[in-house]
C-alpha cells in the first residue's frame, strides 16, 4: 500500500472513518447511506467509534461489509472519551490497517487523532476532517482541541454553508462545502407506507399529523417544540404530534412532556430503525433546534415530500426556501413555530403546494453525488484517479 501521493489509477483505497459512537444519529447515518453508495470496486471502508455502548448501526455497517473496530472500553458513561486507553488501541489499528485514508467526523476525537496519524510519519495515512456543526456550538474544551489540530488535516469538509463560515479564518478558504445526502430512490420507496403507518400510530385521515426525528439532546429543543404543540393543538383540533429520537435527556424529555398535558396528541415513539416510514405517515416535517449542521432528518423528510416547519439555524435554510418548501422561524420562539403549525393544518392547498416544492428540492440530495465527489478527494489525495463512477 502506498501513502505518499504515488498510488496508481487501479489501486484500491482503503478509508477508516472515525467516530465517537454509532448511535442513531444524523452524522452516524449518514455512514450507512454513504458505504451503501461506495464504488465497491475502488474502495473499502472500516469504521472506527470510542463509545462501545452506542453501537446501534453496528450491523447496519457489517452486514453492509464495512469493518468495524470499536476501540473504546466500557459499557456505559464511566467511561468516556477522556478514558484516553482508546488512543493507543486507535493507534495500532491504524498502524496495522493499511488504510490509505482516516477520515473523522468528531471534533473531540479529531484532536487526539491527527497527531497520531502524523506521527505515523511519510507514510501515514492522508487526513481528512467532515465539520457537521458550527464552531459556536462546541464547548470551549472541544473548540480548542480541535482548533489547535485543525492544520494537521490534509482536507477539510464543512456540511452548509453555515458551518463553513463558523470556522477560524486563518482555515475557513481550504474547506469545501458538501452537502451530504440520502438514498433519494430507497426513501421514496417508504411512501407505500403512509397508510400503514397511520393505522399502526392510530391517526385517522383528517389528522394532521407533524413529525421529528430528533434524538433527545439540548440543541433539539424539545421544551420548545412541546411548547409550540401545546399552542398549535389548543388553536387546531387537526393537529396531532409524533417523535422519534433517543438519547441521554430521555428521562428529563419524558417529564417535560408529561407536564405538557399534550397526551396522546403528541406520541413520543423513542428509537425506532424505521425511523424514515414513520416519517412517510406524516403530512409535515418539524424541528425546533437551537442550532443544527445540515439535518439528514431534514434532507430525508424533503426526500419523501414533506412540508417543513422548522427553526431557520445551520443548513436548514439552504435547503428550505421560506415559502417554498416549508416556513421557517428564528429559534426559541414557540409561539411562532406553532403558528406555522397552525397555518399549515388549516390551509390544505398550501400544504399540497408545498409537498410538492419538497419533493422536488429533495431530489437534489442524492447521496451518490455527494458520494462521489469525496471518493474523488481520498483518490486525489493519494494520488488516484478519483472514484470512477461519475
Amino acid at each position: 500500500m502506498l501513502w505518499a501521493g504515488v498510488a496508481v489509477a487501479d489501486q484500491r483505497i482503503r478509508v477508516l472513518h472515525v467516530v465517537k459512537g454509532l448511535g442513531p444519529g444524523g452524522a452516524e447515518r449518514l455512514l450507512c447511506v454513504a458505504a451503501a453508495e461506495r464504488n465497491r470496486e475502488r474502495f473499502d471502508y472500516d469504521v472506527a467509534y470510542v463509545l462501545p455502548w452506542k453501537d446501534h448501526l453496528v450491523a447496519e455497517l457489517t452486514g453492509d461489509g464495512v469493518g468495524v473496530h470499536c476501540v473504546g472500553q466500557g459499557s456505559g458513561r464511566a467511561r468516556p472519551v477522556l478514558d484516553l486507553r482508546w488512543v493507543a488501541r486507535f493507534r495500532a489499528l491504524v498502524t496495522s490497517g493499511g488504510y490509505d485514508v482516516v477520515h473523522v467526523h468528531t471534533p473531540v476525537i479529531a484532536g487526539f487523532v491527527r497527531p497520531i496519524v502524523r506521527l505515523l510519519g511519510r507514510r501515514r495515512p492522508k487526513l481528512v476532517f467532515t465539520e457537521h456543526n458550527g464552531w459556536r456550538t462546541y464547548a470551549l474544551p472541544t473548540r480548542l482541541v480541535n482548533g489547535v489540530t485543525y492544520g494537521l488535516d490534509d482536507a477539510h469538509v464543512a456540511v452548509s454553508n453555515e458551518v463553513r463560515a463558523s470556522i477560524h479564518r486563518r482555515f475557513r478558504d481550504e474547506v469545501e462545502v458538501l452537502v451530504h445526502g440520502v438514498r433519494v430512490d430507497e426513501l421514496r420507496k417508504q411512501r407505500a407506507e403512509r397508510a400503514a403507518v397511520r393505522s399502526e400510530l392510530g391517526f385517522s385521515d383528517d389528522d394532521v399529523v407533524i413529525g421529528t426525528v430528533a434524538n433527545y439532546l439540548p440543541q433539539k429543543a424539545y421544551p420548545v417544540l412541546f411548547e409550540a404543540a401545546r399552542i398549535a393543538v389548543a388553536a387546531e383540533p387537526s393537529v396531532r404530534f409524533v417523535s422519534v429520537g433517543q438519547g441521554h435527556l430521555e428521562e428529563e424529555i419524558k417529564a417535560e412532556h408529561a407536564r405538557s398535558g399534550l397526551g396522546d396528541r403528541f406520541q413520543l415513539l423513542g428509537y425506532r430503525a424505521d425511523a424514515v416510514r414513520i416519517l412517510a405517515g406524516c403530512d409535515v416535517f418539524t424541528l425546533a433546534s437551537h442550532y443544527e449542521g445540515m439535518p439528514v432528518a431534514l434532507m430525508e423528510a424533503l426526500a419523501l415530500g414533506l412540508p417543513v416547519a422548522a427553526t431557520a439555524v445551520g443548513g436548514v435554510p439552504d435547503a428550505v426556501t421560506e415559502g417554498r418548501e416549508g416556513l421557517l422561524v428564528p429559534p426559541g420562539r414557540p409561539g411562532e413555530l406553532a403558528d406555522t403549525y397552525v397555518r399549515l393544518a388549516k390551509d390544505e392547498m398550501l400544504r399540497t403546494q408545498m409537498a410538492q416544492a419538497a419533493y422536488d428540492r429533495g431530489a437534489d440530495f442524492d447521496i451518490r453525488r455527494a458520494v462521489r465527489r469525496m471518493e474523488d478527494v481520498y483518490a486525489t489525495l493519494v494520488g488516484g484517479a478519483g472514484s470512477g463512477n461519475g
